[in-house]
């Protein structure tokens, strides 16, 4: 008999009154009469009732919490009030022991902190499958989305020998002898010796690439890893974390801005309609943090009111110059409340001030394009004022911004000069200046950090607790 899913016996009533085959971790178990059995599929557990009379007693004595069982038994309507069917046990078999006593995921509440330290674990509690069931859901919306929109998926290189960020906070990729590296005539490392025959290092972003193939096949997106060597132990910074980067050929600003939001509010949609056990089970933890906290700073909209918030309001669009005037007038920046005062155009926007935008005075998602252009990257189109480039973001409540896009810069002269000004070295991108030489044409994309979206969807406070192994400074444990 094959195993069936729990998720599958509590949502289904075709089980009832059936024998069934089932298989999963016990979380506790009491009286030597009921067990708690999860195997991921859900949030629930199933309630098992053994009969203490006719079960093996040295198989009653390994039932722990932890371990790892496969039990053959009829469903019926639960005899209790917490649950709506239960599986009276006929057969239970122990595929893996476990320690109760060592076992680090005891029936408790445990911190966060703590779990992170046992991340191999730590799906085994409610809050983190939840957390990890919402993710890959998340990750299914994305590629469905595209795929229903026309998009080809392009998978980016992992190593790279250009920096599309132009930070320089890059992960090296070297086979050279550390202890006895080859050097050149001026003493320095000569790279020319190194297996790709210069430097390389990991990805920070698949973006000029996927400018590349979006120049040829029009609309394309790229979902996969990236590496930043920032030196931050933040709770909004990992040194691995995954991108959501859309590029679409013969498209301005208007509509990169109207893709955005609609990809935004699709794929939050879809887990109202997908996740929303784990969804209010989060929110519920969530409430319960909140009430700990002083009133003032506890948020005004609980989680799923927060989905809503997105999926259910059009964006705000304004201009830079609009948000500045907004910001530089408001109250909170009169009277000093803001850490970071707004008082000269140009200044770079900080998540308070992000969040104040959308959280007090639009009480909507915002987006604000034509950003200055000495605060923006290369690669974005000039506009005509010679002072600003079509940049936008998309800000939410409580994180501030989440997306970050705009028009590429197509125009060969105008982007030969802001690569010079920023001291690329012209040779590392002959590619991509390439395709301002062969049919160049406008086009505009996005990114989007995934683990930023999975902490927005879930609640969670912390970065390294909506990836499976987070890697940061000092840590790459698992």
């Amino acid at each position: 008999m094959n195993s069936i899913s729990i998720n599958h016996i509590l949502n289904s009533d075709k089980h009832l009154n059936k024998n069934v085959s089932i298989s999963g971790w016990v979380r506790t178990f009491r009286a030597n009469r009921f067990i708690a059995l999860n195997d991921g599929s859900c949030l629930s557990n199933i309630q098992c009732v053994v009969d203490f009379e006719k079960t093996d007693q040295e198989i009653l004595k390994k039932i722990t919490t932890g371990a790892a069982l496969n039990i053959k038994g009829k469903v019926i309507e639960s005899q209790g009030s917490q649950q709506s069917v239960e599986i009276v046990v006929d057969e239970c078999e122990i595929l893996g022991e476990s320690n109760a006593e060592a076992y680090p995921i005891q029936p408790k509440k445990h911190s966060f902190e703590f779990l992170r330290e046992n991340a191999h674990l730590r799906t085994r509690t409610n809050t983190f499958s939840a957390v990890m069931r919402i993710r890959s859901n998340l990750s299914f919306a994305i590629h469905e989305y595209f795929k229903k929109n026309g998009f080809y998926y392009v998978h980016t290189p992992i190593i790279t020998a250009s920096d599309a960020e132009g930070a320089g906070e890059q992960f090296r990729v070297s086979t050279l002898d550390i202890k006895n590296p080859p050097l050149n005539d001026n003493g320095q490392v000569d790279f020319s010796k190194d297996f790709f025959g210069k430097e390389t290092n990991l990805t920070v972003s698949g973006q000029l690439e996927a400018e590349a193939y979006a120049m040829s096949m029009g609309k394309v997106y790229t979902f996969g890893p990236t590496f930043r060597a920032e030196n931050s132990n933040t709770s909004r910074h990992l040194s691995e974390f995954w991108m959501i980067e859309p590029e679409v050929a013969f498209m301005d600003i208007e509509g990169n801005m109207k893709l955005a939001e609609d990809f935004l509010k699709y794929v939050l949609s879809y887990l109202i309609d997908h996740n929303i056990d784990d969804l209010k089970f989060l929110e519920s933890r969530l409430i319960t943090e909140e009430k700990q906290k002083p009133q003032n700073e506890r948020s005004e909209m609980t989680l799923i009111e927060k989905l809503l918030f997105v999926t259910q309001n059009n964006f705000k669009i304004i201009t830079y110059t609009e948000a500045f005037e907004i910001l530089k007038n408001c109250k909170p920046n009169k009277k000093k409340k803001f850490k970071y005062i707004i008082d000269q155009w140009g200044s770079d926007l900080q998540s308070e001030h992000e969040r104040y935008l959308v959280e007090k005075e639009f009480k909507c998602p915002v987006i604000i394009y034509n950003y200055p252009a000495k605060i923006k990257s290369f690669y974005m189109r000039l506009n005509e004022d010679g002072k600003t480039v079509r940049a936008m973001d998309i800000l939410f409540p409580g994180i501030g911004e989440i997306v970050g896009g705009s028009q590429r810069e197509e125009r060969l002269d105008y982007l030969m000069r802001k690569i010079k000004e920023v001291g690329i070295d012209e040779k590392e991108l002959w590619w991509y200046m390439d395709l301002r030489k062969f049919g160049t044409a406008i086009h505009s994309g996005f990114g989007l950090g995934f683990e930023r979206l999975v902490m927005f969807a879930t609640g969670m406070s912390n970065i390294r607790d909506v990836i499976p192994f987070p890697r940061t400074p000092q840590n790459a444990e698992f």
